[in-house]
C-alpha cells in the first residue's frame, strides 16, 4: 500500500487510545490522527441547541455538501490491490437470528443517517454516515471530508452531529453530538484522498421535544419570559388600516405596533379646524399635524396665555399627579441639580409626610411629521424543551460490522442520501429518503492525480452529492439489515464525460484503517443528560 513519509516528530500520536491486541493490523504511531469536536458537555449542549432550536430549523436548512474542491478529472485505472496484512472483520451490533427466507425488496438499515455540520465558510451542510460497532456503541463512520474541512487547512468542521433515520426535520432515534474525530494522518495533514474516511465518537443521543415553538398570546409570552423561559417574537408587516383596527381592539399592550421611520418634524401654525377637532389633534393627529406639549418652568407657564396657539398653556398636561415617595425624593434631587423643570410637593399631616406629588408644565406646540410610519403585528412564541437521554447510538439503531483487507471484485451494497445535481444540471434526487446501489467493486485501482488518489475502490452508481460518507456494506444481509463497513463514499465521478455522474469511489480499507477504527472504537464518550 502507498505510504507518505512523515517528518520526524510531526505525527499526531494516538497511542493509549489504540485497542490492545489487534492481531494482523498495522499500528504505526504515525497512522492515527485525532481531533476534538465538542470536548465538553457545555460545548455539546451549544451544538445541540444550535441544530434543534426553532423546531429544528438548522437541520431543515442544511444542504448537501458539494464543494468545487471535490470535482475530479483525469481518471484512470491501474493494477490490482495488495493487502498490507491479513483480512479481518468485527461483527455488527444487533446480529439477528439467521433466516432462510429470500427477501426480494431491499430493507434499509436503521444504522444509516445524515451527518450535519457547519463548514468553516459558515454554511450548514450534510453528508451520509452510519452507526458502526464499537466497544461503547458510540461510533459513526463517514467520509473524512465530512469531518475535516479540506478548504480550511484540514481543521475539523464545527457543530458536528449525526441523526440516524433523519426525515424532514425529524430525528426518530435522537440527535448525537460528535465528541472526537479519528482519521488517517495522511488525510489530516496531506489531504490524501486514499485515506478519505473518519470515525467519530458521539455522546449519548438526545430525544423528546427539542426546542418546540408554540404560539401564545402577548400576556402568556410575557409571563413565560418573566419566569426565565425562552421565546421569540415574529413581526409581520401590515397596512395602516389593519393597524388602526387592531390597535383599537387590543390597545397599547396588544400585538399591533407602529414606528416612525426617519421622522422629519417641523413646527407649524394652529390649523383652522383646531377647536372643532381638538381631541383628534391631541390623540392621533390629522393630516400629519398633531398637538403636543413642550415642557417649560412654572414661571414660563404662569406667564403664558390661554388658548390653542403655539406657546399657550397646555392645561391638560400640566396637572399635579401623585408619585411614590421614592420618585418624589429622586425628582427633588434632580430639581436641585437643574435636571427637572417641574415642581414637587409633599402633603404633611400632623408633622408627617403622607402623600407626594409632582407637577410639570407644558405649553402647546403644533408639529407636522413627514415620517414614514411602519406598521406591524407581532406573533409571540414560547420555546420549550422536554428532552431526555435516549441512550447509546448502537443500542438504539445497532451498528454495522467492520472489515478490512477484503478482496476486490466482490458485491457490496451502499446506502446514502443523494441530493445534488449532475454536471448537466439535472437533479433527480430530493435528499429526503435514502437510496442504494448494488454491484461488484472494480478489481483494479482507481487513480485520480488531482486528489492524490492512487488506489481507491470504485463502484458503478449514478448518485450525486450528499451520498458522500455513505457506507459500503460487504456481505449485507437483507433480512438482518446488517453487514460489514468495507468503505465509505469519497468521490463521485463522471467517467465517460457525458455530464452525468456514474461512479462512486472509496478508500481501500486496509490494516492501517483497522488501526484507526480500533482506536476510535475503544474510546468512551458519555452522556449529556444524566
Amino acid at each position: 500500500m502507498k505510504r507518505i513519509l512523515l517528518p520526524a516528530g510531526g505525527a499526531i500520536l494516538a497511542t493509549g487510545l489504540l485497542a490492545a491486541g489487534l492481531a494482523g493490523t498495522a499500528q504505526a504511531d504515525d497512522t492515527v490522527a485525532t481531533d476534538p469536536l465538542a470536548k465538553t458537555a457545555a460545548q455539546a449542549a451549544e451544538v445541540l441547541d444550535f441544530w434543534t432550536k426553532s423546531d429544528n430549523a438548522a437541520l431543515k436548512g442544511a444542504v448537501a455538501f458539494n464543494p468545487d474542491a471535490l470535482e475530479v478529472d483525469k481518471i484512470s485505472s491501474g493494477g490490482g490491490y495488495s493487502a498490507d496484512t491479513k483480512p479481518g472483520s468485527t461483527a455488527p451490533i444487533g446480529e439477528e437470528k439467521k433466516t432462510t427466507a429470500k427477501v426480494q425488496n431491499v430493507n434499509l438499515p436503521k444504522t444509516i443517517g445524515k451527518v450535519f455540520f457547519e463548514g468553516r465558510d459558515g454554511k450548514l451542510y450534510w453528508c451520509s454516515g452510519t452507526s458502526i460497532q464499537s466497544q461503547y456503541r458510540n461510533l459513526v463512520a463517514t467520509a473524512g471530508h465530512c469531518v475535516y474541512d479540506i478548504a480550511a487547512n484540514d481543521e475539523v468542521v464545527s457543530r458536528w452531529v449525526f441523526v440516524p433515520g433523519y426525515y424532514q426535520g425529524k430525528a426518530p432515534w435522537g440527535v448525537y453530538v460528535g465528541k472526537q474525530a479519528f482519521t488517517h494522518y495522511d488525510f489530516d495533514v496531506y489531504e490524501d484522498f486514499d485515506r478519505d474516511y473518519a470515525f467519530v465518537t458521539v455522546y449519548d443521543g438526545i430525544g423528546g421535544v427539542l426546542n418546540k415553538s408554540t404560539k401564545v398570546t402577548p400576556s402568556e409570552y410575557r409571563a413565560h419570559i418573566a419566569k426565565g423561559g425562552k421565546g421569540y417574537v415574529k413581526e409581520t408587516a401590515i397596512t395602516d388600516k389593519e393597524f388602526a383596527e387592531g390597535y383599537a381592539k387590543y390597545g397599547e399592550a396588544g400585538p399591533y405596533k407602529s414606528k416612525a421611520v426617519d421622522p422629519k418634524v417641523e413646527h407649524v401654525a394652529k390649523p383652522a379646524d383646531a377647536a372643532a377637532k381638538i381631541e383628534d389633534y391631541i390623540s392621533t393627529g390629522l393630516n400629519g399635524i398633531k398637538l403636543t406639549g413642550a415642557e417649560v418652568t412654572k414661571a414660563q407657564y404662569d406667564a403664558a396665555t390661554s388658548g390653542l396657539d403655539n406657546g399657550q398653556k397646555f392645561e391638560r398636561l400640566s396637572k399635579e399627579v401623585p408619585v411614590s415617595k421614592e420618585d418624589f425624593e429622586a425628582l427633588k434631587s434632580a430639581k436641585g441639580d437643574g435636571k427637572f423643570l417641574g415642581e414637587v410637593r409633599a402633603e404633611v399631616k400632623n408633622g408627617v409626610e403622607v402623600a407626594w406629588f409632582k407637577q410639570q408644565f407644558f405649553v402647546k406646540t403644533w408639529v407636522k411629521s413627514t415620517a414614514q410610519i411602519k406598521y406591524w403585528v407581532e406573533d409571540y412564541y414560547v420555546v420549550e424543551s422536554a428532552i431526555k437521554s435516549v441512550g447509546r447510538l448502537g443500542d438504539n439503531v445497532g451498528g454495522q460490522g467492520f472489515a478490512w483487507n477484503q478482496p476486490t471484485g466482490k458485491y457490496v451494497r451502499t446506502f446514502g442520501y443523494p441530493y445534488g445535481p449532475h454536471l448537466d444540471g439535472n437533479k433527480p434526487f430530493t435528499g429526503v429518503t435514502p437510496k442504494w446501489c448494488y454491484g461488484k467493486t472494480a478489481k483494479n485501482v482507481l487513480r485520480i492525480p488531482s486528489k492524490k488518489v492512487e488506489e481507491q475502490l470504485s463502484l458503478k452508481c449514478t448518485v450525486t452529492a450528499g451520498y458522500d460518507g455513505a457506507p459500503w456494506l460487504y456481505k449485507y444481509s437483507n433480512s438482518k439489515r446488517l453487514g460489514y463497513v468495507n468503505g465509505v463514499t469519497s468521490l463521485i465521478a463522471d467517467t465517460d464525460s457525458n455530464k452525468r455522474y456514474d461512479t462512486i469511489t472509496s478508500p481501500y480499507f486496509d490494516g492501517e484503517t483497522a488501526a484507526i477504527y480500533k482506536a476510535a472504537a475503544a474510546v468512551w464518550s458519555g452522556k449529556l443528560i444524566p
